[in-house]
């Protein structure tokens, strides 16, 4: 008589080998993207003297490191884990500490600090994607890396919030600049710790066999189609997210609100993501994964308009709250179907893409949103950047040929001929 599998939880997902040890390192790598942000803009503020100057250092920094982390992923995919990994993150936390340094010299020139910015972003190791990748790894289970992407999210999101309140306790007792250095620090630590988990093993690199495409788009027997509808839903669930920020703080000036109105109800945003995303990973789930994705991006862009039409703050929070329940299981779910469409060697690109498509969303967002804030009334904004998310449910979903033996729910198995590529042999060994 068979055993008996244990019900998938975040529990069963946490005692799978090595998972507690690789998943702490990578957060606490992670938790750099979380305190440099906030870290580096006070410091370039207080070196340069100018918002103007700091805003578009700042705007550098994230362009490239946008711009390139398909081609830092690629990197990750065929040279594997450590050999990518541990390059990447001592460069980038070694230009940090640079920016740091530049940021104590008050008359540094602007070109400088920008292009030490620029050289930075381009280096930062893409922690997230590759440990999505590794949680895929390391459950074949479809149903425990729902639950492994889910906790996943909810933790980053945490990351971001706990990020900047690390920042302003460092900048109470010591320069803005100490902020940069932790974060070269975290990312650092934190990297070398996940590269040298036996977890990370298990991420082999493609060496020089050629994946099937680059980019979404780009010809592939089927893979740019496949990646189509999670990298769409995910820049549209950035838009959507982003222009959230501005419409808040726009109904709290139009209707004499302070400060602290907008921090609660960005919270509340806050709060409702992580509570989607925990109760969509706890979930077990009879439809598949890409028939799910339209329903949460739809979900997002009608609470978003509900939201507009809320006549003060005792409503509009609960009604933020229930756009954010929305927003992590979208993009769990799009992860989830990146994996599911991504062929041999194209794992972390894939998450990549999607991570890429949710930042590029997000300055998007923000800047299109604040266009429009002049010219419509609020309730009309939030209909439009609901309008984005619900777009995005229209989006067709299709799989990458090949891929029907990886549908949403169930046990993957590598296929016969994956598990002979995989065989430990010339550039397809361990790392």
């Amino acid at each position: 008589m068979s055993t008996p599998t244990p019900r998938p939880s975040y529990a069963a997902v946490l005692r799978v080998p090595h998972a507690r040890r690789t998943f702490a390192a990578a957060l606490f790598g992670r938790l750099s993207y979380g305190t440099v942000s906030l870290a580096l803009m006070l410091s370039l503020t207080r070196s340069t003297g100018s918002y103007a100057v700091a805003g578009t250092v700042m705007a550098v920094f994230g362009a490239t490191g946008v711009l390139v982390s398909p081609y830092r992923a690629a990197l990750v995919d065929r040279h594997g884990l450590r050999r990518a990994l541990i390059p990447m993150a001592l460069l980038y936390g070694g230009l940090l500490c640079a920016l740091a340094e530049l940021c104590r010299h008050p008359g540094v020139p602007a070109a400088v600090l920008a292009g030490a910015a620029a050289l930075a972003g381009a280096c930062t190791p893409p922690l997230g994607s590759t440990m999505r990748a590794v949680w895929a790894e390391m459950l074949p289970d479809r149903q425990l890396l729902q639950r492994a992407y889910s906790l996943d999210g909810v933790a980053e999101e945490l990351l971001f919030v706990s990020g900047p309140l690390l920042v302003g306790a460092v900048v109470t007792v010591a320069p803005p600049a100490a902020g940069v250095v932790l974060s070269a620090f975290l990312v650092v630590t934190g990297t070398l710790a996940f590269a040298s988990s036996p977890a990370a093993a298990l991420l082999r690199p493609t060496g020089s066999e050629k994946s099937e495409g680059p980019v979404p788009g780009r010809g592939g027997t089927g893979q740019g189609r496949a990646l189509l509808q999670p990298v769409v839903v995910a820049a549209c669930v950035g838009v959507s997210v982003s222009a959230v920020d501005l419409l808040v703080v726009a109904y709290a000036g139009e209707r004499g609100l302070g400060d602290g109105a907008v921090a609660w109800v960005l919270a509340a945003l806050s709060v409702g993501s992580a509570v989607g995303g925990l109760v969509n990973g706890a979930v077990t789930w009879s439809s598949p994964t890409r028939a799910r994705l339209p329903f949460f991006a739809a979900g997002l862009g009608l609470c978003l308009a509900v939201a507009g039409l809320a006549p003060g703050l005792g409503t509009l929070i609960p009604a933020v709250m229930c756009a954010g329940l929305f927003v992590a299981p979208a993009l769990t779910t799009a992860y989830l179907v990146a994996d599911e469409s991504a062929a041999p060697g194209f794992r972390v690109r894939a998450g990549t893409w999607c991570n890429t498509a949710v930042n590029a969303g997000m300055s998007g967002g923000a800047a299109a949103v604040g266009l429009l804030v002049e010219r419509l009334p609020l309730p009309a904004c939030f209909a439009v950047s609901g309008a984005v998310a619900v777009a995005a449910a229209l989006v067709p979903g299709r799989r990458r040929r090949g891929a029907a033996g990886r549908p949403g729910n169930v046990s993957r198995r590598p296929s016969r001929s994956r598990r002979r590529r995989r065989s430990p042999s010339g550039a397809n060994g361990r790392p």
